[in-house]
Parts: C-alpha cells; sequence; structure tokens
C-alpha cells in the first residue's frame, strides 16, 4: 500500500483526462512545487452535472507548470486544455491562468472510495 495526495478535479473536465484528450489542466495558481513530478491520485469531484460520490478514478503527474501570458496564448492551446470562452473556467483579465502539462496518466478500471473529508484542493494521506 502506497500513500499519496489527491488533486480534486470536476466532472465532466475529469473525464477528458480519463479519456487522454485533456493534456493541460489549468487553474488560477501554479502547481505547488513539491507535486511537480510527483504521482497524485485523481478525485473525481461531481460538480454541478455528476450524480455520484467523490471517487478515486486513477493516478496522474504534472512535468510542467507555466503562466499564460495572455488571453490569446491561453485560448491557442484550448485543444490541450478544452476550456472555452463559455466555461466557468474561461480566461478572466482579473486572475492568472496557469498550465500543468501532464506527463503520465494512470486510470483505474474501478474506481475507489474517496476519503469523505477532503481538501478543498488537494486530499493528503490517500492510502492506495
Amino acid at each position: 500500500m502506497k500513500t499519496f495526495t489527491g488533486l480534486n478535479i470536476q466532472y465532466p473536465i475529469s473525464q477528458l483526462i480519463l479519456e487522454g484528450k485533456k493534456i493541460i489542466e489549468t487553474r488560477t495558481y501554479p502547481l505547488p512545487q513539491k507535486y511537480l513530478g510527483k504521482e497524485l491520485v485523481i478525485i473525481e469531484t461531481p460538480g454541478k452535472d455528476g450524480d455520484f460520490e467523490s471517487r478515486i478514478v486513477g493516478i496522474i503527474k504534472f512535468d510542467e507548470c507555466f503562466k499564460y501570458r495572455n488571453k490569446e496564448e491561453f485560448y491557442g492551446d484550448k485543444t490541450k486544455h478544452f476550456v472555452l470562452p463559455d466555461s466557468p473556467w474561461r480566461w478572466s483579465d482579473r486572475k492568472p491562468k496557469w498550465g500543468w502539462k501532464i506527463s503520465y496518466l494512470r486510470v483505474f478500471k474501478h474506481p475507489k472510495i474517496a476519503p469523505k473529508k477532503k481538501g478543498i484542493v488537494y486530499t493528503k494521506d490517500i492510502k492506495i
């Protein structure tokens, strides 16, 4: 058994990652350096569209974290991150956008139960 940190990713965006289509995760903050190149478990959260309890669906690693300089650069990568102008996660001039490049993905055949007590973004000490 190994201990991981879990990263919350909302459905349906999580499905694009699990299908291998989305190769850049976007956030309004950089990936903490301590997680760069480390295996994290993906905690798929239902968001407003999912009809399930949060679940652990795979393992992910990010090998690069970069800041988008402007809106054009951000949407130039839309085929890599799938964030469109009408998305709740769209570009905003008020908050920076960061790209986390996915370098490794392993999808579990069967989701595992996520801890009931989760952090807002990261959940610590998940044993798999």
